[in-house]
């Protein structure tokens, strides 16, 4: 009995080095490269239909400065930003909010798009960041509000920077 037992558990430790090495097909296989492009498709119908007045970055994220605010913080990675935003989809469904409250964030712990379109205002400043899939969640759905490959839209004013 004892015997079988060994050899049961030396089984399933055998059979979970081997799990642990198959690759991740789904994941490997993505090339962000066309939906990059789709994305930036999508942005511009977006754009020129609701008469934005954006300017695409040269990272891809598009952004419209609402208001520049004041100060002269150079941002890096462990600036503290405090921010009163709304997140949506292109197709008008809100996904986050700070509902009025702004929140505390370190910009290195945002979402790309984010760490790219915040640095271009200052405190006070309100920009509108219409953000690729690749530098928001990427492929991979954020619960039932944010599918895989989303466009984001965020309407952002910052309330408070400091390094």
């Amino acid at each position: 009995m004892m015997l079988k037992f060994k050899y049961l558990i030396l089984f399933v430790c055998f059979a979970g080095c081997f799990a642990s090495c198959k690759k991740n097909e789904a994941f490997e296989a993505y090339d962000p490269v066309p939906q990059f492009k789709a994305d930036t498709t999508a942005i511009r119908a977006f754009v020129k239909a609701n008469n934005i007045n954006a300017v695409k970055d040269q990272s891809g994220v598009f952004y419209e400065i609402i208001a520049p605010g004041t100060g002269s913080i150079s941002y890096t990675t462990n600036t503290q930003i405090t921010a009163d935003y709304e997140g949506r989809l292109l197709n008008g469904n809100i996904f986050d909010s700070s509902k009025g409250t702004p929140i505390t964030f370190s910009l290195g712990r945002v979402i790309p798009g984010w760490q790219i379109g915040i640095p271009k205002i200052q405190k006070g400043g309100k920009i509108r960041l219409i953000i690729p899939s690749y530098f928001g969640y990427g492929n991979v759905a954020q619960g039932a509000n944010i599918p895989a490959n989303s466009i984001l839209d965020f309407n952002i004013t910052l309330t408070e920077v400091s390094n």
